[in-house]
């Protein structure tokens, strides 16, 4: 399947204008449209169409240092038990993209569509034609920013840090959602899901291996609601976790519980947030699929996908209970917590994918084993 984006003839200009004044230039394709977000990188070699999906870039200014984007194009937008087959939820959560190329033309047997179109569909803009090497240097020297994408001149207005507010609220769902799986073995085990901002391979993986899904909002106290289940799933999502202290008190309470709990990216703050340990804000983040974490039991090392700009603060993870478990192996980083004797784990990567190495996929067979 082959395209070419229409718009580009029209060479609109745009430009990225970063809070320390710093000003990067280039053309716009997808959306023309100017907005406000938070400048960080990614440094994946593919996997665009499901990294602009992951609710957790919800408000961010995303640029990719892979130097061409959009050859491949997008697929069609499939369902299968209530999910879209090949994107990690239904809209894009970038706030924009910022490319060094933009490949105008496509070409893979799946694409539909070219990126461009893909953005103009949910409104959001992309930059080409900007040195993201540079951009990339000056976010790794100086930290992540704030930024404002403008295009044709139309400045959005004042700078504004979408980490400070709820974007867990924003992207997660409103009501409980059920999913029944066809693969079960026996009676199928049932998992409720605290949706912060799920990506879609998640359940995937719990209903490929057997289990039933109850998904509910972020602030959906599921104890108090009666809900019965065999364990707990906190899922990734984005912003800063401290902000949501009714989540904390949900997983708290499940966890003075006993209930088995597993947790992903976000949920990995959120369980020891519920420990009693605190989060801080990393420099710029970590945003890829080749990220090496170690296991510090086995001293095993795994290559990663990560999307997340905070981190667990391995001095405040209370010692009587729980141990660091997953240590990143750049920077020295809490990349997984435990409990020393209860069921209760979870890691800062995605052992989900999509996009990324599939190395970390048996955490969900852990979790099927402790229920």
């Amino acid at each position: 399947m082959k395209g070419k984006i229409s718009d580009q003839s029209a060479k609109i200009p745009a430009k990225l204008v970063l809070e320390d004044g710093t000003i990067f230039t280039g053309t716009s394709f997808g959306a023309p449209v100017s907005v406000l977000g938070e400048a960080v990188f990614n440094t994946g070699m593919m996997g665009y169409p499901e990294t602009l999906t992951d609710p957790s870039y919800e408000g961010q200014l995303l640029t990719f240092t892979s130097p061409l984007v959009g050859n491949y194009g997008i697929p069609e937008n499939t369902i299968t038990n209530g999910l879209e087959d090949r994107f990690e939820s239904p809209k894009i959560h970038t706030s924009a993209i910022i490319v060094s190329e933009y490949s105008e033309n496509y070409s893979h047997w799946q694409a539909k569509m070219s990126l461009g179109d893909w953005l103009k569909q949910h409104n959001v803009p992309g930059i080409t034609g900007i040195d993201t090497r540079a951009l990339t240097q000056h976010l790794r020297t100086f930290g992540a920013m704030l930024g404002k994408v403008v295009v044709d001149g139309k400045d959005p207005g004042k700078f504004h840090d979408p980490n400070k507010d709820n974007l867990v609220a924003a992207v997660g769902v409103k009501e409980p959602v059920t999913y029944k799986t066809t693969k079960a073995k026996g009676k199928a085990k049932t998992i409720v899901l605290l949706d912060c901002g799920i990506k879609n391979n998640s359940i995937r993986n719990f209903l490929d291996r057997g289990a039933n899904i109850i998904r509910v909002p972020w602030n959906y106290d599921f104890l108090a609601k009666g809900i019965k289940c065999d364990g707990l799933f906190l899922s990734n999502g984005p912003g800063d976790p401290m902000l949501i202290k009714e989540t904390h008190a949900i997983v708290k309470k499940a966890l003075d519980a006993k209930l088995p709990t597993f947790g992903i990216c976000l949920g990995n703050q959120l369980m020891s947030i519920a420990a009693g340990a605190k989060t801080y804000k990393l420099k710029f983040g970590h945003r890829s699929q080749n990220q090496p974490c170690m296991d510090l039991d086995t001293k095993r090392c795994y290559i990663t996908t990560q999307n997340h700009g905070f981190a667990v603060d391995p001095k405040t993870l209370p010692k009587k209970n729980w141990s660091v478990w997953f240590e990143n192996v750049n920077d020295g980083t809490v990349e997984g917590v435990r409990h020393n004797t209860l069921p209760f784990f979870a890691v800062q990567f995605h052992p989900e994918s999509t996009p990324g190495p599939l190395d970390t996929e048996f955490l969900f067979d852990k979790f099927m084993k402790v229920l």
